[in-house]
């Protein structure tokens, strides 16, 4: 008790020397639906609010912090969208040419703007988003080694968090409940094992690059029928993997070239897959303020029809609008088409701009249309949407 009691008094003596900052984010969003839902659970619109608090402390000249953030939404239809997580509870410690993290996390890999093949470290929020954007704290350990010749990263994960599904009255939802609380792990220690990762990332020329590897629990999950009691539901299985990363960016004038590729290895299978594409943007476009990004993306799974993701064989078209104003005016509009014979597609739009310093709107949609009942985009085919939001900062 002595020794916590002075532990404390030292960081409230220092504390006129620490560097403390808050923020909050909140919004409420009103999802519209185009179509009838596929299940006579579903509804046509949907409302909802969260509330995303941050703290973040620094001490010893910012050689040490704490960033806290957390999330809670709040969903007028789906209670299994209801939830809260900690997003961040960090503590980092930054040395000569060396970091050490420690807490729970997020982390980002990828550079291609369609979908993020190599981004495995943390698990998909599900009810959040169908593009796989949210993710949740992922409790780790991180050590980075900081040189001229790049940065090395090391991860220990010593804890699994399951994937997020909607309930039976919510939107994006498999024709059967899934029963989240009995998942299947291939593990027998199925949350508590133990996964590791690593990451460098450095630089050749113009060109960006990290190379990735990981060894665990699959975040992404296969299902398995199963009964429970009368009702026949869905368990989550998730499986042990391993998986080789490659992402690259490389600057060529006004033109990015950007690549993500991996080889993913379970006991069920083993495959290649990749993103690659370019974005170019013209400054100033019909010399105005305005600039114009073209954006294009080939997506390939070597699963084919067996893939698990709705890119397997897929080409993105897109543009970018950057209204360089005082608001911060943003559009991006994307088409996705199924090269395959299926000739399914999709598509989506994101736009968003401040209305003062405290207030900001954002317009969010999603478009599906599938025929194939193998293509995974066939059980979201009449879940086509727009959601409005108005954020409020403080």
């Amino acid at each position: 008790m002595k020794t916590s009691l002075l532990t404390l008094g030292v960081l409230l003596a220092g504390s006129a020397l620490a560097d403390t900052q808050t923020n909050i984010r909140s919004a409420i969003e009103q999802r519209f639906y185009f179509q009838d839902g596929l299940y006579p659970e579903q509804h046509d619109s949907d409302l909802s609010v969260f509330i995303e608090p941050e703290l973040y402390y620094s001490i010893n000249d910012g050689a040490d912090s704490l960033n806290f953030k957390a999330f809670f939404r709040y969903d007028s239809r789906d209670s299994e969208r209801t939830h809260m997580d900690v997003r961040e509870l960090m503590w980092l410690h930054v040395g000569n040419a060396w970091e050490f993290r420690a807490g729970i996390g997020k982390v980002f890999w990828g550079q291609t703007e369609s979908q993020h093949l190599v981004d495995v470290i943390n698990q998909t929020d599900f009810v959040e988003a169908i593009d796989g954007e949210e993710k949740l704290g992922q409790p780790m350990v991180q050590f980075s080694l900081i040189q001229d010749w790049g940065t090395l990263s090391l991860f220990a994960l010593p804890y699994f968090r399951e994937r997020t599904f909607a309930g039976m009255e919510g939107r994006f939802r498999a024709p059967l409940r899934i029963d989240t609380d009995n998942p299947l792990y291939e593990s027998d220690d199925e949350q508590k094992h133990l996964d590791w990762a690593f990451r460098y990332m450095g630089y050749l020329g113009d060109t960006e690059i990290g190379l990735s590897w990981f060894d665990g629990t699959n975040r992404e999950p296969l299902f398995v029928p199963a009964m429970t009691g009368d009702e026949q539901v869905l368990r989550p299985y998730y499986a042990q993997m391993q998986q080789i990363g490659l992402d690259m960016l490389t600057v060529v004038g006004a033109t990015l070239y950007k690549l993500e590729a991996i080889h993913r290895k379970t006991d069920q299978d083993s495959y290649y897959a990749l993103t690659a594409g370019f974005e170019h943007t013209t400054v100033g476009v019909f010399e105005t303020a305005y600039d114009i990004g073209w954006l294009m993306e080939y997506q390939y799974d070597e699963r084919d029809e067996m893939a698990t993701s709705l890119g397997q064989n897929d080409l993105m078209v897109g543009t970018r609008l950057v209204f360089n104003d005082i608001r911060g005016t943003e559009i991006l509009i994307a088409y996705i088409q199924d090269l395959d014979e299926s000739s399914g597609h999709s598509g989506y739009i994101e736009a968003s701009s401040r209305i003062n310093d405290n207030w900001k709107w954002r317009v969010d949609g999603w478009f599906f249309s599938s025929d194939a009942p193998s293509d995974p985009a066939y059980l979201l085919r009449r879940d086509d949407y727009v959601q409005l939001s108005l954020e409020y900062y403080f």
